[in-house]
């Protein structure tokens, strides 16, 4: 096999951090055209959300690189 089993929890592990980031950095949305929502340029969407992402990738990256036992 390409990956052993370590391989696959991390690869596991690191969809999962990614889509905790995409979660965060989804809604805050409205509707209606003329109201607008403050919340979209919060912390959390900024700048949580893309380093979480980021993070995921990282994982993901160690995951494919990691040799297996």
């Amino acid at each position: 096999m390409a990956f052993g089993k370590t391989n696959y929890i991390f690869m596991i592990a690191g969809a999962l951090i990614m889509f905790l980031g995409y979660i965060l950095m989804s809604g805050g949305g409205t509707d209606d055209v003329n109201d607008f929502n403050p919340a979209i340029f919060g912390f959390q969407r900024i700048t949580l959300a893309p380093l979480i992402i980021l993070f995921g990738i990282a994982v993901e990256m160690y995951a494919i690189l990691k040799k297996p036992e």
